[in-house]
């Protein structure tokens, strides 16, 4: 492991160079790797796994959308693609990657092909953390583990074709045989992380729900449509508004961010803009942080688990859903942005255009 000094706070994490692809094919070598549910997460790391040369079979209900996709994508029904509760039997690691409802759902049938030495893998903390509520309580002679990525399952297959990985957390809950590190580290390696930082259920749920509801979604949503609105109210053009909201965070600051950090890309703005954002930004930090106290208070009394399977639990669920979304979408803030996003050259042109220049 390497030790990484974070301004006095240390921290111990493993990258590919101390843990190879090679080694993790090595350790996981006697293992059968069963990715139960082929979603956005499921697909990448059983893929990406694939790629690595790890011995992955999926389990995906027979008939779904996402079982055909995985036929397209050359998954064999038999060699390595089976139902559900087959492949669960089959594997010796069982990565439950069904949603946090379905992994509710299913704990039943998959707890009962359980056998001992088996590892049961999570990249959420959720049913385990929650597990009064979800009723995902594993028995005690197995290795329960979680590699997290830092990202989407879109994200962590793009990168990996890419050549490049996502930082990823894991934690181990339950170690019965002595080598679930080893075999969280192996997995986390072979699903393409680009490190691995240690944490634990509780603490990668608490950030994920919080995260996901505040800066990574559901805050960053909610500014883009409170400037928009703003702009737009006092006379700003469709184009404008959103350019001034959406296209320059994306395009252009955000990528400066990733680069070399947050002060980096303020000293590569103008000094009006740099003296204007600086002070704002402690307004803003003011004004929110006291809702984000009371979101990370109802992320860890449970409230939010509740409500996030009480809802999934509605018959009507996916097609309110879809209507929510399809609002959002058709909502002139994003209708503007298909039309900028359309009028973008694509990455080759960019850079032909700025190599003439």
């Amino acid at each position: 492991m390497v030790e990484l000094d974070f301004g006095g706070t240390k921290e111990n994490v493993t990258t590919r160079k101390e843990f190879p692809v090679e080694r993790a094919r090595d350790f996981l070598k006697k293992e059968v790797i069963a990715t139960l549910g082929y979603g956005i997460q499921g697909r990448a790391q059983a893929l990406n796994m694939r790629d690595n040369g790890i011995n992955v079979i999926v389990g995906q209900r027979k008939g779904s959308e996402r079982y055909d996709l995985a036929l397209q994508e050359g998954w064999v029904p038999g060699k390595n693609l089976f139902p559900l509760e087959e492949a669960a039997k089959r594997g010796t690691v069982k990565q439950f990657l069904l949603t946090d409802a379905g992994q509710r759902e299913m704990w039943p049938t998959i707890k009962g092909m359980l056998k001992e030495g088996d590892a049961l893998y999570f990249s959420h903390g959720f049913s385990i953390t929650f597990g009064k509520i979800t009723g995902v309580i594993p028995p005690k002679n197995v290795d329960v583990v979680l590699v997290a990525p830092k990202g989407s399952g879109t994200s962590v297959r793009r990168n990996f074709l890419a050549g490049c990985g996502i930082n990823s957390s894991f934690a181990i809950y339950q170690d019965y045989t002595g080598r679930a590190e080893n075999r969280a580290k192996a997995l986390g390696i072979a699903i393409g992380s680009g490190y691995l930082f240690p944490t634990t259920f509780k603490r990668e749920v608490h950030s994920d729900l919080t995260g996901e509801r505040g800066v990574l979604m559901g805050a960053l949503a909610g500014i883009m449509e409170a400037q928009y609105a703003c702009l737009r109210e006092n006379g700003h053009t469709p184009s404008e508004a959103f350019n001034e909201t959406v296209e320059e965070l994306t395009q252009s600051l955000i990528r400066l961010v990733d680069e070399n950090g947050m002060d980096w890309m303020f000293n590569n703005c103008s000094e009006t803009a740099r003296i204007g954002a600086l002070r704002w930004k402690n307004r803003f930090r003011d004004t929110v942080k006291p809702l984000f106290d009371s979101l990370y208070e109802l992320v860890v009394s449970g409230e939010e688990t509740k409500i996030v399977l009480e809802k999934s639990a509605d018959p009507d669920f996916k097609k309110k859903l879809d209507e929510e979304l399809k609002t959002m979408g058709n909502s002139e803030l994003w209708r503007t942005g298909a039309t900028v996003r359309s009028l973008r050259p694509n990455r080759q042109e960019q850079c032909q255009d700025t190599s003439t220049h």
